[in-house]
C-alpha cells in the first residue's frame, strides 16, 4: 500500500477554537492510512502533541503580527516553495487565506482550498482594512471553496459563494449523549447543588462572543432566581474586563470562569440551559455540541438559522432586549425537559462527524487523484 495523501492545513495555531475543533474531529475520524493531515501554523497550540502522535507534521512560520506584512509573505513564499510534497493546501484563516493561497499558487500547488468559518472579521479599523485587502485575493487564487454555512460562504466568497462545498461542523455524537452519572460528577466537581439552575456558555473571551452582555442578562436573572449560576468556559483578551464586571455586578461565586477545558462534553452534562449571545458566527461547533447534549439553547438572532439542527432546542432572541432573554430562561426553568435527542436526525442533518469525515476524505482523495 502506498503512502497516504498529505493535506496541509493552514491555521494560526491549533488551540481549542471552533475551526480547530472541527479539524481535529475530522482528523480523528478519517482513515489516516489514506489521508494524513499536516499543519502550517504560526504559534504553539494545545493540540500539537496529539497531532504528532497521530503522524501529523507541524511546520511553523512567524505570524504577520510578529514578522510584519513583508516578513509574513516572505516566510509563506519560502515555505511553500520548499515543500513540493503538498498537492492540497487547505487554509482556515478566513480573509487572511488570500495571502496563503496566492503564495500556494506561486508555488504551483494544484489544489488550493479556502475555508470560511465566520461571517465577520475581528479587530479595529486598521486590522479589518488589512484583512479586507487579504480577502480580495481569495477568489483569484483559490481552486475550491469550503464553508461551515451558507452565511459564512456569502461573507467570504461573495459572488463565488454558490460554488462552496458546505462542510458541516460535525461532532462525535456518542460523546455528548446525556448521562446522569456524568452530570452528578461534574456538578460535584463545580460545587453545584442539584437544584441550582445552571446556565452555560462556551466561547473565547472576545468581543464577538459578547460575554459582557451575557453578564447583564445573568445579573437580571439572578435577581429573579437566586439559586442560579453561570458557567463560562474559554479564555481570551477580555478576561480582565469580564472579571471586573462580575465584581461590579456583585456576582462573585455566582459566575464561574472555567478557563479552557478539554471536557466540554462533560461540562454540557452539568448545564441546564445553554446561552450564546454572539454578535456574529459562521456556524459554532459549541452550539452543535450543546444541541447534541440535548440542551435548550438561547442564541442571538444574529446567528444563521443553519445552526438549528431541527431538534426543537433552539430559540433565537434579539440582543437589543435583555428582558426577553431573562423571561425565556425563567419559563424554561419551570419546564422539565428530557435530555434525549434523535441521533438519526443529527446524522441526517449532516452533523455526525463520522459522516462528515467520510465525505471530506472522499473529496480529498478525488482532488488528490485529479492533481497528479
Amino acid at each position: 500500500m502506498g503512502s497516504p495523501l498529505r493535506v496541509l492545513h493552514v491555521v494560526v495555531n491549533m488551540n481549542r477554537g471552533g475551526a480547530e475543533t472541527l479539524i481535529m474531529n475530522l482528523y480523528r475520524n478519517i482513515d489516516r492510512s489514506k489521508v494524513q493531515f499536516d499543519f502550517l501554523t504560526c504559534k504553539e497550540g494545545v493540540f500539537d502533541s496529539e497531532i504528532i502522535s497521530m503522524g501529523g507534521k507541524i511546520h511553523r512560520i512567524p505570524y504577520v503580527t510578529d514578522a510584519g506584512h513583508t516578513g509574513f509573505i516572505r516566510a509563506l513564499n519560502q515555505f511553500l516553495k520548499r515543500h513540493h510534497e503538498y498537492k492540497i493546501i487547505h487554509s482556515h484563516m478566513d480573509k487572511m487565506s488570500g495571502f496563503v493561497l496566492r503564495a500556494a499558487k506561486k508555488a504551483n500547488i494544484p489544489v488550493r482550498i479556502a475555508h470560511s468559518h465566520n461571517t465577520e472579521s475581528e479587530g479595529g479599523f486598521t486590522s479589518r482594512t488589512y484583512k479586507w485587502y487579504a480577502g480580495s485575493k481569495i477568489n483569484a487564487h483559490a481552486t475550491h471553496y469550503y464553508a461551515c454555512s451558507h452565511a459564512a460562504a456569502k461573507w467570504l466568497f461573495k459572488n463565488k459563494s454558490g460554488e462552496a462545498f458546505i462542510l458541516k461542523n460535525g461532532i462525535e455524537t456518542d460523546k455528548f449523549k446525556f448521562s446522569q452519572q456524568i452530570r452528578n460528577a461534574i456538578r460535584r466537581e463545580l460545587n453545584l447543588d442539584k437544584d441550582t439552575l445552571v446556565l452555560g456558555h462556551v466561547g473565547r473571551m472576545a468581543p464577538q462572543k459578547n460575554q459582557l452582555h451575557l453578564l447583564d442578562i445573568f445579573a437580571g436573572l439572578n435577581k429573579q432566581i437566586a439559586n442560579s449560576v453561570l458557567l463560562i468556559a474559554g479564555e481570551g483578551p477580555l478576561r480582565k474586563e469580564i472579571e471586573a464586571k462580575i465584581n461590579a455586578l456583585n456576582l462573585n461565586g455566582k459566575v464561574k470562569l472555567l478557563g479552557v477545558r478539554d471536557d466540554i462534553d462533560a461540562i454540557l452534562q452539568g448545564i441546564d440551559i445553554f446561552v450564546f449571545p454572539s454578535i456574529h458566527e459562521g456556524l459554532p461547533v459549541t452550539l452543535i455540541e450543546a444541541q447534541g447534549a440535548g440542551l435548550p439553547c438561547l442564541i442571538a438572532d444574529t446567528i444563521t438559522k443553519e445552526a438549528d439542527m431541527g431538534s426543537g432546542l433552539v430559540d433565537y432572541l434579539p440582543l437589543t432586549d435583555t428582558a426577553i432573554w431573562i423571561k425565556r430562561i425563567v419559563s424554561l426553568d419551570k419546564q422539565i425537559r428530557p435530555r434525549i435527542i434523535d441521533y438519526h436526525a443529527l446524522s441526517k442533518s449532516g452533523y455526525d462527524i463520522k459522516e462528515t469525515a467520510g465525505q471530506t476524505q472522499a473529496s480529498y482523495l478525488a482532488l488528490g487523484e485529479a492533481a497528479i
